[in-house]
This record gives structure tokens, C-alpha cells and sequence, in this order.
């Protein structure tokens, strides 16, 4: 049996849900995979943080959180400090980092998974930043210390497009992808299409979770456009950033455009590109209408979708339906199961 540390940076809704999901597979981690896992470390922003070797009680860091109360009263040791001071001083195996994302630069999740490798912590993330912005420096300091960067939950939640690339794709060429990454506007479109407005949409869609209070970075198409770089960026060796997509977000459909649609079979969708055309790497996110013979066409509500072309295979497609703060947890765990599994 292999006993696990787990330090996590951030305890919102992601990490709540990983917390939770670590418990209900407790079992099924010792008995299929060896692993006894245990969480010695907490820091939130807002709700303090604690320490305890002997592992921290999950149960009740649920507790105090949900409640607003301190989860220092939990911890079996003072502390003071900053993000990075507590990775250096919680004794850790795994650094599980799941802050929010910064789509112009990729801080501060870089430097705390740069903090954890350097103290010889592996480092899971569902941060697209870090993936963006730093991938190739990251997994060289990672190797060089014989660690392992994973990073499944930083597109399409817990789907497995990473470790599908990484083990069941190992030898195929991914040629260009395309797809709808993006489940927010997705969700706002389909909204349209019922005769709401954008701005009435976007406050349902804030009223339950889907939208944050400032929906720029959905509408705008910068959360799309995070998106195609990290997937260029990773299955397709082509570094890029959010700032090198062509990107074009959805304020410039109209109730019209919608109508006109309908009129035509067809449907509005927000549309994410990647791949290499005439030698050259086009990047692209923006609306377009698609038809029935379009697997795009009945993505629905906060489902995504991808497409690849593999120069082995003409197309393979994931569709992910209705994602939720559990999904993403379970991308969390499975990159856990994948680095220590036959360890």
C-alpha cells in the first residue's frame, strides 16, 4: 500500500468536489490501485488554511468552508505565511492546484506548481494557465526531478483527452481538431434560440453557476481561446497563446442571425479550431452556423464536444454532457491514479 500525501492550493467549488470524490473512492483506491491517500494540507484565500500531518479531516473542512468559519482550527501546527511558504512548509507527495484561472498570463498556478516540483512534489492541476503559458518549462522541471505535471480537468472538465492522447493515441498524429469548447456560451446560444436575450441569459446563467460575474472571458471567447492553445499546445507540439487565436466571441449574434437560422435548418454555434492548413497553423475561435450534418449541431445546453483528425484514423470525437464541479474533480483523481499506479 502506498500512503499519499495531498497538499491542495484552493478549496472552492473544484476542490470541494475533489474532497469529497476522494472520500466516496477511498476504497476503490486501495483495493484497485494501492494508493492510500490523505490530504495534510489546506490554503484557501478566504478561508485560512491548516496543516496536519496525520491527515487532515475532510468531513469537517467541508464543514467550516461551506459555513464561512476559518479551517485554522484545524491545524496541528501555527502558520504564517504566503501560497508559497505554505508549499514549503506542508509536508507533501502531490500538489493539487485548482486556483482560478488567468487567461493573460497563467499566474500565480505557475509558480505554485514550479514551488511544489522544486520541493519534490508531483503537481496536478485543473488550470488551463499553467498549461498555456509554461507547459514545456514546467514538465522539464518535473522530469528533471523524476516528478510528474498532469493536467487532465484543464479542458473539457474530466473528460480524457489528455491521457487518451498520452496512452490509447500513443503513435497517432492529431491533425487538427474542432469542436465546442466553451459550455457557458453554448448555453447562452441555446438560451437565444428560445427568444431570451444575451443579457437575460447571461443573468440566468449566472443565477445558477454557469456564468461568472463578469462573463467577458465566455463571451468574449477567451475561455474558448485558452482552450485551442492548451490543445495545440500539448497534442500538437504548437506552442501558442490565447493572444495568437483568432478569436471572435458571441455579442455579435443577433435575434435575426438566430431567426435566419432557424429558417435554414442551421444553428449557431461557437466554434473552436486548430490544426495545420497549407502549411500554415490556423487557430480560431468564432461563431458559426452548422446543420443537422454536423456533429456540432446537437451539442446541447452545458454539453462540449471535440473532434480530432489523426493521420491513423479519419475522426474520433468526445462528447462531454453536462459537466459539473465533480466532473472536473474526477480529472483530478484520475491524474492521481495515473502517476502512482503500477509505482
Amino acid at each position: 500500500m502506498k500512503d499519499i500525501r495531498l497538499l491542495m492550493i484552493g478549496f472552492g467549488n473544484v476542490g470541494r468536489a475533489f474532497a469529497r470524490l476522494l472520500m466516496q473512492k477511498q476504497v476503490t483506491l486501495e483495493n484497485s490501485y494501492g494508493i492510500r491517500a490523505k490530504v495534510t494540507g489546506i490554503f484557501t484565500a478566504r478561508h485560512g488554511a491548516c496543516i496536519n500531518a496525520n491527515g487532515i479531516d475532510l468531513n469537517e473542512a467541508l464543514h467550516l468552508v461551506e459555513n464561512k468559519q476559518d479551517l485554522g482550527v484545524l491545524s496541528t501546527q501555527s502558520f504564517k505565511g504566503d501560497t508559497f511558504d505554505f508549499i514549503k512548509t506542508c509536508p507533501a507527495d502531490v500538489l493539487i492546484e485548482t486556483t482560478p484561472v488567468n487567461p493573460q498570463a497563467g499566474t500565480p498556478a505557475i509558480d505554485h506548481l514550479r514551488t511544489g516540483f522544486e520541493c519534490g512534489m508531483h503537481g496536478i492541476t485543473a488550470n488551463k494557465g499553467p498549461v498555456v503559458y509554461a507547459y514545456r518549462k514546467l514538465n522539464e522541471l518535473a522530469q528533471s526531478k523524476g516528478l510528474k505535471f498532469r493536467f487532465e480537468s484543464a479542458v473539457m472538465d474530466g473528460a480524457p483527452i489528455f491521457s487518451l492522447h498520452r496512452h490509447t493515441l500513443a503513435g497517432a498524429e492529431i491533425e487538427g481538431f474542432v469542436g465546442i469548447l466553451n459550455s457557458c456560451t453554448n448555453l447562452l446560444i441555446e438560451a437565444m434560440e428560445d427568444g431570451t436575450s444575451l443579457e437575460d441569459a447571461v443573468r440566468h446563467a449566472q443565477e445558477i453557476g454557469i456564468a461568472e460575474s463578469d462573463p467577458s472571458n465566455d463571451i468574449d471567447g477567451w475561455d474558448a481561446a485558452i482552450k485551442v492553445a492548451a490543445l495545440s499546445t500539448v497534442l500538437m507540439n504548437h506552442p501558442i497563446t490565447p493572444l495568437d487565436v483568432d478569436r471572435t466571441g458571441i455579442r455579435g449574434i443577433s435575434s435575426q442571425m438566430i431567426a435566419d437560422a432557424k429558417l435554414q435548418g442551421k444553428r449557431w454555434k461557437l466554434v473552436c479550431r486548430g490544426g495545420w492548413e497549407n502549411d500554415k497553423f490556423i487557430a480560431q475561435v468564432k461563431p458559426e452556423m452548422v446543420g443537422v450534418d454536423s456533429p456540432l449541431f446537437s451539442v446541447a445546453g452545458t454539453s462540449s464536444f471535440v473532434s480530432f483528425a489523426l493521420d491513423v484514423l479519419p475522426g474520433l470525437g468526445i462528447l462531454e454532457s453536462d459537466p459539473s464541479p465533480k466532473t472536473t474533480a474526477f480529472g483530478l483523481l484520475a491524474d492521481l491514479i495515473d502517476i502512482y499506479k503500477g509505482a
